[in-house]
């Protein structure tokens, strides 16, 4: 009994002590999404150490190294999720106001999975939602076609198209003082940013993204560097700003840290919850991959998953309000290390011309 647990807990250590590496691959940043899972197994190794240890009084060195690798795994873990749970303080405070008595924005953001074809479930939602701002990803041309009759609404649709699971389609109600579809760091991968115009005079520059994810077989340069090139753009933008869509990447990983320090956005799901979205399907297999970013002008009205819609990943729905309090708490400042870094990713990406990941999964 006392080699299994120890296989196990030094495996969790082992998948705890891995994302600690400066490493930008795959293969080392894959362990940064599996936090969840891994303080569930670490959990249980360590309740199984105790027995051993405590209960049956077995004091050999290795059923103590089980329990010290177990309870260290869980304690490393631990310190990453915190901030997404309801104990840590909110970083986004909570709009106590009348929504109807201040400009207020929502979103629905979805990635519908390119191979995916339940169109009626997303329209359904769409429908069901009325959100200001729609952001889909993974959209090829059926899907454009499949959506475009429900946002006759919409006063404004701006759709890339693309069959390698990185097409995208936007829409407003409100109009787009500017509109841009752009391929920042690689020619197949599109983002969208727009400013848009509230229904009080007001602009907001709106960015959304769709990365590359992580594989274990090449580096993550490609998706960080966008990431932070965009945390580089918000840390100048004079707007009032939001970020988001599918990064690719989870609220607790290096990369997102570092953007948060970049970009001075805020996450609203801090001292809140997870919100996990990925994966739909696998209730075991999940983590906060869909995320939403925003200046320190805005308050949280709503955060909200949505039901499943046949796809990998769930919908979320915001809606903030636009205020002049100034009540949030904005993450630390980036350090001259930080903005160093964020450079250097940056200008690597720049000179590559290679094939994004995942243009073949569907």
């Amino acid at each position: 009994m006392t080699g299994p647990i120890a296989t196990v807990a030094g495996a969790c250590l082992v998948a705890s002590l891995l994302p600690l590496i400066p490493v930008a691959h795959g293969l080392v940043r894959s362990f940064d999404f599996a936090r969840l899972q891994v303080i569930a197994v670490s959990g249980l190794a360590l309740a199984a150490g105790l027995v051993l240890v405590l209960v049956q009084g077995d004091q050999t060195p290795v059923a103590v190294a089980s329990m010290a690798m177990a309870f260290a795994a869980l304690v490393i873990q631990t310190i990453h999720v915190l901030p997404f749970t309801p104990v840590w303080t909110k970083q986004t405070k909570r709009y106590d106001g009348q929504p109807d008595q201040t400009a207020t924005i929502s979103l629905l953001v979805c990635n519908v999975k390119q191979g995916n074809r339940d169109y009626a479930k997303v329209t359904g939602l769409l429908e069901e939602r009325q959100p200001d701002i729609a952001v889909f990803m993974e959209t090829d041309k059926a899907w454009v076609q499949a959506l475009l009759p429900h946002l006759d609404d919409y006063s404004e649709t701006l759709a890339c198209p693309l069959s390698n699971s990185y097409g995208m389609l936007f829409a407003s109600r409100a109009h787009l003082r500017e509109q841009e579809v752009r391929f920042l760091l690689n020619d197949e991968v599109p983002s969208i940013s727009c400013v848009i115009s509230l229904g009080n005079g007001e602009d907001v520059r709106i960015v959304a993204l769709h990365p590359e994810p992580p594989v274990p077989t090449r580096d993550t340069k490609g998706r960080d560097a966008e990431i932070l090139l965009v945390g580089e753009e918000a840390r100048s933008e004079p707007l009032p700003m939001i970020v988001t869509g599918d990064l690719n990447d989870v609220a607790w990983s290096r990369t997102t840290r570092r953007f948060l320090r970049i970009s001075r956005l805020l996450d609203p799901r801090q001292g809140r919850g997870l919100f996990n979205s990925f994966d739909a399907r696998r209730w075991y297999l999940r983590w906060p991959l869909d995320h939403i970013f925003h200046s320190r002008d805005f308050e949280l009205v709503e955060i909200e998953r949505l039901p499943p819609v046949g796809s990998d990943h769930f919908p979320m729905f915001y809606r903030f309000a636009l205020t002049d309090t100034n009540r949030n708490r904005p993450p630390p400042p980036a350090s001259e290390g930080d903005l160093a870094e964020a450079d250097e990713t940056v200008a690597c990406e720049k000179q590559r011309e290679r094939a994004p990941v995942g243009t073949d999964w569907e």
